[in-house]
């Protein structure tokens, strides 16, 4: 490939992927009160990447670690953002839809840095490194501490419980052991303030009817037997 082809793929690239900044995530931020870009976002973890970078598991490279989290959401300028409590139907075509974006987004690039930018955002979703998990544990921590700051956030709006942040903090501890410490106490936090509802009481067991009509059916007897025996004993 000639040199300017290269740089005429490479301009496509960084003038296309400006368009992050027009996709609007659930999330609104604290003393502005507009809804957070995802171009913003992945700033901001790029930025708790360098900064808590010593809650990173022994032999993280942060460097990659920042590449994967200011990549990882550039699918977003064909896919769209989609609410972390989306039903699994929704996060199965949303998956389809972002590995379509990956295609075709990558694509614009020359063929070997369009293969190993690929790699990362594949590495990113797949989870299975070091490096991964950690750039995952941040990318969930993120949008908690926004809610926090702004007194509840989507929580409220979409009627979170505690228990349905809980179960997403474990993949933040499964990157930083740290950091999960950290959010479950913040979420305990929350609730305690009030901007987290706590986890609904859970349900009684529906009992079995047919065990019930038996039970029934026997008190009953026993109720006539003792009529009997009353009426029995009547001078």
């Amino acid at each position: 490939m000639e040199p300017m082809e290269r740089l005429d793929k490479q301009m496509r690239f960084v003038s296309g992927i400006g368009e992050l900044k027009g996709v609007l995530r659930q999330t609104v931020l604290a003393g502005i009160g507009r809804p957070e870009n995802s171009a913003e976002h992945s700033w901001h973890l790029a930025m708790m990447a360098l900064a808590l970078a010593e809650h990173a598991p022994a032999g993280t490279d942060i460097s990659r670690v920042v590449a994967m989290v200011l990549m990882h959401d550039l699918v977003e300028i064909d896919a769209g953002d989609l609410f972390l409590y989306a039903s699994e139907e929704q996060q199965r075509q949303q998956e389809i839809a972002e590995r379509a974006a990956a295609d075709r987004i990558f694509g614009l690039l020359p063929s070997d840095q369009a293969a190993r930018f690929r790699a990362l955002w594949d590495e990113f979703n797949a989870r299975q490194s070091a490096d991964a998990r950690f750039a995952r544990a941040i990318d969930r921590l993120q949008p908690m501490l926004e809610n926090l700051a702004v007194g509840g956030g989507t929580w409220q709006r979409h009627g979170i419980t505690a228990d349905q942040v809980l179960a997403k903090v474990a993949l933040i501890e499964d990157g930083s052991a740290t950091l999960g410490q950290m959010a479950r106490r913040l979420v305990l936090d929350a609730v305690a303030a009030g901007i987290l509802a706590p986890a609904p009481d859970p349900a009684p067991a529906d009992s079995d009817p047919g065990a019930a009509a038996e039970s029934a059916r026997e008190e009953q007897q026993l109720d006539d037997g003792d009529q009997a025996d009353r009426d029995h004993d009547q001078p």
